[in-house]
C-alpha cells in the first residue's frame, strides 16, 4: 500500500500488484525465493511517467498505470523470448547506483508531504519538490510529524535490535491503535480510509494507439529497471542456495507474464524486491510455494479485513518508505570508485545529478548513453605496450614496467595491442606503429606485431593494416606478426593481407620471431605449422 501511494494510485491497488502476478511468477520464475509485487523504484517510475502526462482524472490515471503494466509485461515478455537477457549488461554499476541513490532520494522527498502533512507538488525532479517545500504557506501538522518521526525512530530500531522482527507491520498496528483510540483522524491525521473489499475483477486494459506511443518511453524504461533489479536480487539470493540456478532469459518471460497477467487484475508494473525477497529468504522459503501462500494471505485480507486499514496513518506509510529507500543510497561505492576509478565515478555522477534534476527517465538513458560512450573510448584507444626481452630468457615484457631488467634494442620493435582492431581503433594504432619507427628511423629493421590480444580484424582495419605493412617494408624493414590466435589468423591468411606479410613472417611467439631475426634459429616443421595453420 505505501508503494501504491508513491506511484501516486489509491492503496488497494498496492495489494491487488501483490496477488496475481507472485502468483504467476511461481510457476514460471526460476528462483525460489524472489518475492514478486510492487517496489519502490517501479512505484516512481510509473509516478514519473503518468506525471508528465498531466492527467486530471483519477480513473484515468489508474488505467494508465494498468496499461503500463500491461506494456511493460509485453515488453520483458518479447525480450525473454528472444533471448535478450544481457541486455540489463547495458547497465552498469555506477549507472545503477547513481541511479538508484538518486531515485531513493526523489522517493525519500516525494513522502514529505505525508510527514509534514502538507500538500506539495508531486514531481520526479528534486528541485521541483524542494521549491515546492520553500514556497508551501501551509502550517505543518505537527501530530502527524510526530507520528512520521516516532514511525521512523521504532523501525530503526527494531531492525537494529533484530532484522527478523516485522518492524513495519508493527509500527502500522501501533499507528492504527494511536489514531484509532485517540481520534487522530479528526484533529486533520491523513489516513488511509475506506479500502474497497473483495478479490480484482477481470478487466481488459484500456489504450488507443496515442497512448501506447505516449508510455513506450515508461515502459521500456520500466521493463529493462524491473528486470535489473530483479535480477540482481535473484542472482543474490543463489549464491546462497546451490540447487538451482537462474536463468534470465526465463525470468524475462516470467516477469512479463506477471506483468501481462497482473494487468487484466488490475495491478501497476511490479518486480522482484529486495526487502520481501529477503525476508522470504529468511523465513526459510525453498519452493514457488511461499509465493503462493503470501498471495493466498493478500487474498483473505483483501475479501475480509480492508477495514482494518481505515485508521492507518498515511505518515506511517510514509515513514516505512523513507526507512526502505536509505538502504537504496550506495555511499561506500561512490566513495571506492571516487579513490580508484575517477572515470566510473563521474558516470555515477553524472546519473545521479541527472536523475536528481531531469528525471528519472533521462538520468537512466543519459548515464547509459555515457557508459556506452566511455566504452567507446576505451576501444578507440587500447592498452598497448612495447615489449624486450628479459635478459636470456624467453620471456618478454613492458619496457616501461621493466626498464631496468629488459634488452633494450634499436634494430627490433616489439608493440603489443590488446584489443581487437576495428575501424574504430585502427587509426590509432598506425600512429603508434608510425611514432616508434619514427623514433628509431636510422636503425630499426624489424617490427614485430604481438597480436595475442587481438581476436579480431574488420575490414576497415584489414585494408589499412595492408597499407601500413606494405608502407613499412618498402623503409626496409621486416615486419612479422607472432601470437595470433585461430580467428585472427584465420582473418590475416585469408586476406591479401599474407601476400605481403608472408607465411614466414607468423611465429607463435615474441622469443622465435626475435631468434629467427636474429639467425640464431630457424622455425622448426611443427613451429611452422602451428603458426600458419588456418580453417579451411
Amino acid at each position: 500500500m505505501a508503494y501504491a501511494l508513491i506511484a501516486g494510485l489509491p492503496p488497494i491497488y498496492g495489494l491487488y500488484a501483490a496477488l496475481t502476478p507472485q502468483i504467476i511468477y511461481a510457476f514460471l520464475g526460476t528462483s525460489r525465493q524472489l518475492a514478486v509485487g510492487p517496489v519502490a523504484m517501479d512505484s516512481l517510475l510509473v509516478a514519473a511517467g503518468l506525471g508528465a502526462l498531466s492527467i486530471t482524472d483519477p480513473s484515468q490515471y489508474v488505467q494508465m498505470a494498468i496499461l503500463l503494466a500491461l506494456l511493460m509485461g509485453g515488453i520483458q515478455l518479447l525480450l525473454g523470448l528472444l533471448r535478450m537477457g544481457f541486455i540489463v549488461s547495458f547497465l552498469s554499476k555506477p549507472v545503477i547506483s547513481g541511479f538508484t541513490s538518486a531515485a531513493a532520494i526523489i522517493i525519500g522527498f516525494s513522502q514529505l508531504k505525508h510527514l509534514l502533512g502538507i500538500q506539495l507538488s508531486q514531481s520526479n525532479q528534486l528541485h521541483i519538490v524542494i521549491e515546492s517545500l520553500i514556497q508551501s504557506k501551509v502550517p505543518i501538522h505537527f501530530d502527524t510529524l510526530i507520528i512520521g518521526i516516532l514511525s521512523v525512530f521504532l523501525i530503526l530500531v527494531f531492525k537494529n535490535w533484530n532484522r527478523k522482527i516485522p518492524s513495519a507491520l508493527i509500527v502500522v498496528v501501533l499507528g492504527i491503535s494511536w489514531v484509532y483510540f485517540n481520534g487522530l483522524d479528526n484533529e486533520g491525521v491523513a489516513v488511509v480510509g475506506f479500502i474497497p473489499e473483495g478479490l480484482p475483477s477481470f478487466q481488459t486494459p484500456l489504450f488507443e494507439a496515442h497512448t501506447i506511443k505516449q508510455l513506450f518511453p515508461t515502459a521500456l524504461t520500466l521493463a529493462l529497471v524491473a528486470f535489473m533489479e530483479a535480477i540482481s536480487v535473484a542472482k543474490a539470493i543463489e549464491e546462497k542456495h546451490k540447487d538451482y540456478t537462474i536463468n534470465p532469459n526465463q525470468e524475462l518471460i516470467a516477469l512479463g507474464s506477471a506483468n501481462i497477467m497482473g494487468s487484466f487484475f488490475q495491478s501497476y508494473p511490479t518486480t522482484g524486491g529486495f526487502s520481501r525477497t529477503a525476508v522470504n529468504d529468511q523465513a526459510g522459503a525453498k519452493t514457488g510455494m511461499a509465493a503462493l501462500i503470501t498471495a493466498l494471505i493478500v487474498a483473505l485480507i483483501l475479501m475480509f479485513f480492508t477495514n482494518w486499514f481505515y485508521y492507518l496513518p498515511k505518515v506511517v506509510l510514509a515513514s516505512i518508505i523513507i526507512v526502505a529507500v536509505i538502504n537504496l543510497i550506495d555511499l561506500k561505492f561512490a566513495i571506492r570508485l571516487y579513490t580508484k576509478r575517477k572515470d566510473e565515478f563521474t558516470i555515477l555522477i553524472v546519473t545521479f545529478l541527472a536523475t536528481l534534476f531531469l528525471g528519472i527517465t533521462e538520468g537512466i538513458v543519459l548515464g547509459v548513453v555515457i557508459s556506452l560512450l566511455l566504452l567507446v573510448y576505451r576501444a578507440s584507444k587500447p592498452h598497448h605496450a612495447f615489449l624486450g626481452r628479459i635478459g636470456t630468457t624467453n620471456y618478454f615484457k613492458n619496457i616501461n614496467r621493466f626498464p631496468d631488467e629488459v634488452v633494450h634494442r634499436d634494430d627490433l620493435i616489439i608493440l603489443r595491442f590488446d584489443a581487437q582492431l576495428f575501424f574504430g581503433n585502427i587509426q590509432y594504432f598506425k600512429e603508434l606503429v608510425t611514432r616508434a619507427i619514427e623514433e628509431k628511423e636510422t636503425t630499426v629493421k624489424g617490427f614485430v606485431i604481438n597480436a595475442r590480444a587481438i581476436n579480431y580484424i574488420d575490414s576497415t582495419a584489414s585494408e589499412q593494416l595492408y597499407e601500413l605493412i606494405q608502407s613499412i617494408q618498402q623503409k626496409g624493414i621486416r615486419v612479422m606478426v607472432v601470437g595470433a590466435i585461430g580467428p585472427a589468423r584465420d582473418l590475416l591468411i585469408k586476406s591479401k593481407i599474407i601476400k605481403i606479410l608472408k607465411k614466414q613472417n607468423l611465429f607463435i611467439t615474441s622469443g622465435d620471431a626475435t631468434d629467427d631475426f636474429d639467425g640464431v634459429t630457424k622455425k622448426t616443421p611443427l613451429q611452422k605449422k602451428l603458426s600458419r595453420q588456418s580453417n579451411p
